[in-house]
């Protein structure tokens, strides 16, 4: 696996390490081959190969499929078993709508509810997505897009917004990982993740929320360049 996918791969995998369930053990090392490609769009996903790769036992392998399902990257069907969604840009443009709501929600009330120690997270973090930009340095940009991915779902202080937001990272992660190579602009994408992250730490909701919708809009943009 590349320093890419070693970011990219396990997004949440700090939060976990000495609590995990068999079943979110599962869903982590699942979503992780998803997200990366290693397990293709459209391939079958064997309960009994799973349970043999990853030496967890079949419920907790269900319940990390209907997770997954519920997130948009498997599709389960009735007696025919469970399969990797496919890739569609179509379906990613609707999802981006969603996600450009709910990412200016969260930008806004984290600016307004960061605690102080949130609001000095997120300048250091916008001081690091400043050097990334610089160095054009992909392996910090992902793993910092990471944290601010966490940091901005945490300081909003809204659960709701928050269930979203886990939701549709694995799509968006996957979709990223698929095109990247082709279509993306680090240092720009970087810029726009600093001045977001520069707004929360500021307290300045108005321009949290305008920064966020800028980097919705260099989002969307990646995606349509991807056809």
């Amino acid at each position: 696996m590349s320093n890419i996918q070693n970011v990219i791969g396990k997004p949440e995998q700090h939060l976990h390490a000495g609590a995990d369930t068999l079943a979110e053990r599962a869903y982590r090392e699942i979503e992780e081959m998803i997200v990366t490609l290693e397990i293709a769009p459209g391939q079958v996903l064997s309960e009994a190969q799973l349970i043999k790769d990853l030496g967890i036992g079949r419920t907790p392998i269900r319940e990390a499929l209907q997770r997954l399902a519920s997130e948009g990257l498997v599709n389960v069907i009735p007696r025919r078993g469970a399969f990797v969604s496919e890739i569609n840009l179509s379906r990613q443009l609707l999802l981006l709508e969603l996600r450009r709501e709910v990412e200016r929600l969260c930008a806004r009330k984290a600016a307004i509810r960061a605690t102080p120690a949130e609001q000095k997270a997120f300048s250091d973090l916008a001081d690091q997505l400043g050097q990334a930009a610089d160095s054009c340095d992909e392996a910090a940009f992902m793993r910092l897009d990471l944290q601010f991915n966490r940091a901005i779902v945490k300081a909003c202080h809204n659960e709701f917004a928050e269930g979203a937001m886990q939701r549709m990272q694995g799509l968006s992660r996957r979709f990223w990982f698929q095109h990247y190579r082709k279509a993306f602009d680090l240092e720009r994408c970087a810029r726009l993740h600093e001045n977001v992250a520069r707004a929360i730490s500021r307290g300045d909701e108005e321009n949290a929320g305008i920064a966020s919708d800028a980097l919705s809009d260099y989002i969307v943009e990646f995606a349509r360049s991807t056809i």
